[in-house]
C-alpha cells in the first residue's frame, strides 16, 4: 500500500506501508521541505532518527546531509552461502556456534588484541585529520560487528525453484548485518555538527538535517570519508566471512550483500541528483538483497524491481514498534530467552544460529 505526500508544500513523496511512526512521517515532510530536497520516499519499517528517519530516501540537489546518511555509515548486510549440507550444521551446531564467537566480537567497542589484516588499511586515510585520526582505533574494530541490531548468524536458505545458480533446495547460510563502528559514528557525528555551524538559519526542528555542498571543500571531505567508511564497512563483513569459513573448513557458493547508510549519485530523469538512503535497502532492477527479520523471524532474498516511485529502494529490516528504551523497560531478558528458544534460537543473546532465511519468494515491491 503506498500513499502520495508533500513535505510541507515541499518535494513530493511516497509512503509505503500503514500504521507507521507519526514521529517518523513528521521527520519525512521536515526533509522534503528543505530548499534542496527534490523527491522522497519512506518504506514501511519506518522510525524516528536522527534528522531523516530511518526507513526514509531522500533526493536532494549538489549536497548531502551527514544524518541523513545516517550515525553507521555503510551499514550492510551480506549472505554466504556454504558448501556444507544444512544437515550437517543440525548434527553439529556447537562448532559453528563457536566459529562465531571465536571469530567475530559483539558489543559496544569490542576490538580484537591482535588488528586483522585489509587492503582498506592501507587505502588513503590521511586526507583530513579527523579521518586520520580514527585509523588505529578503526583498524583494532576491523572484523567486528558491534551492539544493536547487528548480528552474525547461521540459518536455512530454502530455494523453491532452480536460482541464484543453484538448484532447488536447502542450504546452510551465513549472514551478518554491521558497519563502520566508532569510526562511522564518529564522521557522522563531527560532519554534521560542522554543516549546523554553516546553516545556523535552519530553525531547531530542521537542524539535524543541515547539509554541505556537495562542490565545497567540506562537502567534498566528507564524500571522501563517506565512501571510505562504505570500504571499512564491507571490509569488516569480508573478514567476518572469511574467518568463520576458514574455521570451519569451508567455502562460499554464492555471496552477495546490499548496504545501506550511504548516499549515491544517481540519475533522476535527465537531472543528477544525490540519494540518501537511511535504512533503507537499494533495490535497483534486478539487483540481490537480503531484508532481516527480527531475532526469530525470517529474513528474505529478494530482488529489486527499479521502482523510480520508491527511488529504487526498499525496507532494510523488520523495523521497530518502539525504542530500545521502551522494549527494556517491557520485557525482561528471562521471556525473551524463553521465547528464542520455543523458536530454536539459542539463548546466548550475542549469538542466533538458527533462523531460517526464505528463499527468493518475494519481490520487492516498494
Amino acid at each position: 500500500m503506498a500513499k502520495d505526500k508533500k513535505g510541507w508544500e515541499g518535494a513530493p513523496y511516497r509512503i509505503w506501508g500503514v500504521n507507521l511512526d507519526i514521529e517518523a512521517v513528521r521527520q519525512m515532510d521536515d526533509a522534503c521541505s528543505l530548499p534542496i530536497s527534490i523527491k522522497g520516499a519512506l518504506m514501511p519499517d519506518a522510525h524516528k532518527g536522527y534528522g531523516l528517519p530511518i526507513g526514509g530516501v531522500l533526493a536532494v540537489d549538489n549536497a548531502v546531509i551527514p544524518y541523513a546518511v545516517g550515525v553507521d555509515i555503510g551499514c550492510r548486510v551480506k549472505m554466504s552461502v556454504l558448501d556444507i549440507p544444512f544437515k550437517e550444521y543440525e548434527k553439529r551446531r556447537g562448532i559453528f556456534k563457536i566459529a562465531l564467537e571465536t571469530e567475530t566480537r559483539f558489543g559496544v567497542g569490542k576490538a580484537f588484541t591482535r588488528p586483522k589484516k585489509h587492503p582498506v588499511m592501507d587505502e588513503d586515510w590521511s586526507f583530513c585529520h579527523r579521518v586520520g585520526s580514527l585509523k588505529d582505533r578503526a583498524w583494532k574494530q576491523l572484523g567486528t560487528s558491534g551492539s544493536g541490531n547487528h548480528f552474525a548468524e547461521f540459518g536455512r536458505l530454502r530455494l523453491e525453484n532452480n536460482d541464484l545458480g543453484l538448484e532447488k533446495g536447502e542450504y546452510l547460510a551465513l549472514l551478518t548485518h554491521s558497519g563502520s563502528r566508532g569510526a562511522g559514528a564518529d564522521i557522522a557525528k563531527y560532519y554534521s555538527f560542522l554543516a549546523k555551524r554553516l546553516h545556523p538559519e535552519l530553525p531547531r526542528n530542521l537542524s539535524n538535517l543541515a547539509w554541505l555542498d556537495i562542490k565545497s571543500s567540506e562537502g567534498m571531505e566528507y564524500w571522501l570519508a563517506m565512501e571510505l567508511m562504505g570500504n571499512y564497512s564491507a571490509a569488516n563483513h569480508d573478514i567476518i566471512h572469511q574467518s568463520v569459513l576458514n574455521n570451519l573448513g569451508a567455502i562460499s557458493v554464492l555471496t552477495f550483500e546490499n548496504h545501506h547508510n550511504f548516499a549515491w549519485k544517481t540519475q533522476l530523469g535527465t537531472r543528477e541528483v544525490i540519494v540518501h538512503r537511511k535504512g533503507a535497502t537499494p533495490a535497483d532492477k534486478g539487483v540481490l538483497a537480503v531484508i532481516p527479520g527480527s531475532m526469530a523471524s525470517p529474513a528474505f532474498v529478494v530482488r529489486g524491481l527499479g521502482n523510480d516511485a520508491s527511488l529504487c529502494s526498499a525496507a532494510h529490516g523488520a523495523g521497530r514498534k518502539m525504542s530500545r528504551t521502551a522494549a527494556i523497560k517491557m520485557f525482561n531478558w528471562p521471556d525473551i530467552t524463553q521465547m528464542l528458544v520455543k523458536k530454536g534460537v539459542p539463548s546466548n543473546p550475542a549469538v542466533s544460529s538458527k533462523k531460517d532465511l526464505s528463499g527468493v519468494k518475494i519481490v520487492v515491491e516498494a
